[in-house]
């Protein structure tokens, strides 16, 4: 990026998919990435830097965000990315697995959120990235709390935006569709998601639709090419899709359309009978 001096960008999750993707394209555009991961490994070839960060581990977020403000001496953009989903009905999903979820993708958030404004605030200048999901706009079948942390992340980022407007700092959500990431591989059934289960032949038709689309969706270079562009504007909007023609046309029909009819062209998408 052409700045005077080089934007340093935090970005959670960064060991692979969305994440690594940001990362890597920010880094050889000019920036000073740090990346975050649990376990960080040491890839000599990767552009960017990683460090250690738990984003359910509020003191973990504190001494990453203070070993970014150490090396680089201060902080221009975060880009909360870490998340996880479970693959099961509402039913099926225990409080424990709810939980899960939201300490990861939502509260996750807002550990990051909290650990890094008050440096914003006093620089008056920064921007912070939520990789929120048009799954934050629209609810799928049998990946339900996962949406549900999409959703809570789409009201919180809306609130923050406005009251950390006077302060000079930006707020933008991200909402991908349908990326091909190991997301895919890496999401779990919940544990009462088995063959027993009154959902089971639903759940494995939902899912299946679902992979399948995630398997030939968009590239998250897509998404990387996308925030870059994020970081050079000056007066950023709060929401940016990432997805193909159909999937921004649900969004849209989402609003204009009886919710009846609405519910039934998705029950009948995801082969929900």
């Amino acid at each position: 990026m052409n700045d005077v001096k080089p934007k340093v960008v935090l970005i959670t999750g960064a060991s692979s998919g969305i994440g690594q993707a940001c990362a890597r394209h920010l880094a050889r555009r000019g920036c000073q990435v740090f990346g975050t991961s649990r376990r960080p490994q040491l890839r000599a070839e990767e552009p960017f830097e990683m460090i250690p960060m738990d984003v359910t581990d509020e003191d973990s977020v504190r001494q990453g965000v203070a070993t970014v403000l150490a090396r680089a001496g201060r902080l221009d953009a975060v880009v909360n990315n870490a998340g996880f989903g479970f693959g099961g009905a509402v039913e099926d999903t225990s409080i424990d697995e709810a939980q899960e979820m939201f300490e990861t993708n939502f509260f996750g958030m807002l550990r990051v959120c909290w650990a890094v404004l008050p440096h914003l605030r006093e620089r008056r200048a920064g921007t912070i990235v939520n990789v929120s999901s048009l799954a934050g706009l629209i609810a799928q079948p049998f990946v339900g709390m996962y949406c549900a942390t999409k959703f809570a992340m789409e009201g919180a980022s809306e609130a923050l935006r406005m009251e950390v407007r006077p302060f000079g700092i930006h707020v933008v959500l991200i909402e991908p569709g349908d990326t091909r990431t190991g997301f895919t591989a890496n999401r779990r059934r919940t544990q009462a998601s088995q063959a027993a289960s009154p959902y089971a032949d639903n759940m494995q038709r939902a899912l299946a639709v679902i992979e399948h689309d995630e398997h030939t969706g968009s590239s998250p270079e897509a998404v990387a090419r996308l925030l870059e562009r994020i970081l050079r504007s000056r007066s950023p909007q709060l929401r940016y899709p990432v997805a193909s023609t159909f999937q921004r046309f649900a969004a849209v029909a989402r609003k204009l359309m009886p919710g009846g009819l609405f519910e039934r062209m998705l029950t009948q998408y995801y082969r929900v009978r």
